[in-house]
Formats: structure tokens, sequence, C-alpha cells
């Protein structure tokens, strides 16, 4: 008996040790978290309306507020409600808005008058008007390391540099083509896609140069860029409905996932290791989990509303913001835009229910 205990105290450590070492129990965790992924659902929508299409927009998890850019002007609103606590007027054309919370500051880009609105993160009281040499600003970011406005101007193919504190432009970057969205690793570095080339950019955030210029192969018109900072990947959203992965170290290719058609942001949450990018023609969002720094799975796509391609992340709530509207027939002569439904303004918002 004693030795046939033995025998089966053995077999029962030798089965232990084999379950450890199998796929199934590698991959536990990865399992735990798809299925924690899996579970995102529009939560509620935010009756925004008003005139004015819109294009970016930026989330102060500190003080629970969301802004958003609505051609001539900026509505703001309490990002856990939706009630409108603000409006920025007389931003002519605005595109990217960026917040600069240790500075108390928010700015946005205004490409009717080639100017960077400076305001008051509490107050919504607009501080200043900060004139850039590019044309057509669009997107922006802040580096926080430098202290510096990086803005992205998509009518001249570079990006103005502007000292905050100074609230000047001090240099200028000249790129090979049309700027779009930007990101940065908190370590001195700048990231943009370039649209019409299908390249992505790095920069040095001290020296205001290019450090270089990455192919993004079977990329068209990349728009949207995230970043997970701990692993040093960035997400390029392309038009042709594919989202390269890049190693932000080498700019070599470590992946390609499908996502929806239309895309014009992403997001990474990186306490969740998730990358949220939105499909604007159907109205989708595609969410991929990283498995590990080399593999990457699609673990939901999320119905939203067409028109919804560009979004926002609060850190915080780990809730995501995408606005969107209703559109009219598009004109028999084609040249014009289909019309935006009146007051059919929305944002629609994301999250997992916690």
């Amino acid at each position: 008996m004693k030795c046939f205990a033995t025998s089966i105290l053995v077999a029962a450590l030798a089965l232990l040790a084999a379950c450890a070492h199998s796929p199934a129990a590698s991959t536990a965790s990865t399992v735990s978290t798809a299925s924690i992924a899996s579970t995102y659902r529009v939560e509620r929508q935010f009756a925004i309306g008003g005139a004015g299409r819109w294009d970016l927009l930026a989330v102060d998890s500190v003080r629970h507020h969301l802004f958003l850019s609505r051609s001539d002007h900026i509505d703001i609103v309490d990002s856990r409600s939706g009630e409108r606590v603000g409006t920025l007027a007389g931003t002519d054309g605005v595109h990217g808005i960026a917040i600069a919370p240790n500075l108390m500051r928010g700015y946005a880009t205004n490409g009717g008058s080639n100017t960077v609105t400076e305001f008051d993160l509490a107050s919504f009281v607009r501080i200043r008007d900060i004139p850039v040499n590019g044309r057509s600003p669009d997107s922006l970011l802040f580096d926080a390391g430098s202290g510096r406005l990086f803005v992205f101007n998509a009518g001249s193919n570079n990006a103005s540099v502007i000292d905050a504190a100074a609230g000047r432009e001090i240099a200028s970057i000249a790129f090979e083509g049309n700027p779009e969205l930007p990101a940065d690793d908190g370590r001195g570095h700048i990231f943009v896609n370039i649209e019409d080339k299908a390249q992505l950019v790095r920069i040095d955030a001290m020296t205001m140069k290019i450090l270089d210029t990455w192919s993004l192969s079977g990329c068209e018109e990349p728009t949207g860029l995230a970043l997970d900072v701990e692993h040093a990947r960035l997400f390029s959203t392309c038009q042709n409905q594919v989202a390269i992965v890049t190693d932000a170290g080498d700019g070599r290719l470590v992946a390609r996932v499908a996502i929806g058609e239309g895309p014009d942001g992403a997001e990474f949450d990186g306490e969740r290791q998730l990358a949220f990018i939105p499909g604007g023609r159907p109205g989708s969002l595609t969410i991929v989990h990283e498995d590990d720094p080399e593999h990457f799975r699609v673990v939901q796509t999320l119905a939203t509303q067409a028109s919804a391609r560009t979004i926002a992340l609060d850190p915080g709530s780990h809730r995501l913001y995408l606005p969107a509207a209703r559109f009219g027939p598009k004109p028999p002569d084609g040249k014009e835009r289909a019309p935006m439904v009146v007051d059919s303004f929305t944002v629609i918002v994301v999250g997992d229910g916690r």
C-alpha cells in the first residue's frame, strides 16, 4: 500500500508539472484578459446637438472634462454625465486639442487662422492665440519633458514647435508628406504618421530633429496612432482595413491586425494591454489584445455608430469616447459633403461596466 501510494503521488506530481507547462496553462492569463475585453459595450450616449462638424477630442481625466472640436468652437462637457459645462468660441477650423495638466492649460489648433489657442483648463478662459508659420494646423501634442507643443500642419507638410511657456514658435520640422496623428513615449521621442507616404517618423523632442523615417509597408494612408509605452509598440491605423504594429525602438514591422473601415484615431490602454481602433464607415470599434510584444489578437468588434471615426481614452475610468452624427443624402453633383442632420451630434461612451 505504501509503495502504491507513493506511485500515485509521483504520478500526480508529474501530471501537475506537465499541466504547468501545457499550452492551456500558459495561456490562462491571456484567456482571462480576453474574457474581460469581450465585455466592452456602449454604456450610454451624450446628446450634445448643436451646429458644427467635429474632428479630434481630448479628455481631462483629473477634472472629468471632455473637449470636443466643433468647426468654429469647442464644446466642453462633463465626461461622466454628458452635461455641457462650457464653450470656447472663436476657434476657426478647430481640429486638434491637447491637454497639459501640470500647466493647467489646454491648446487647440485653428486650421482657418493658422493659430493655436491656449486656454485655462479650469475656467475655459482663452489666454492667447499663438500664430504658427505652417498652414492648416491639424493635430498637436504637448511634450511634458521639453515643455513644447508639436503642431502638425496639414497644409504645409511640417510641424511647428512652440515653447509653451513663452507662447511662441521656436522651430519648424519638415516632412516628406502630410503629417497625421502623433504619439509620444514620455522619454523624449515624438512619433507621427505621414499619411500620403505611408511612413512613420520619430522625432527627438529636445533637438527638434527627425531621428528616423520608417516605411509602413502594406499600409494605405495611415492616420490614427497609439503607443504601448511599456513595450515600445506603435499602432498605425490604415485605410485598407489593417493596423500596422511597429517597434518604436528600431522601426521593425511587428504585426498586421485586421480592423474596420475608415479609422481616424486609435488609443491604447496600458493597464489592460488593449488597443482600441474605431472604424467610421461601418460604425465599429476593433479591440485588440496584446498577448505579448510580438503577438496581437482581435478580441472584440463592437458596433458603435457610422461616422464614429475619432476616439479618446480616459485612463482614469478606462472609458472611451467616440463622437458621431447622422447625415442626410449626399448632393447629386457629388462635390459637396452630405449634410449633417441638425442636432444629431452625439458622443458614444464605451466601457466594460466596471
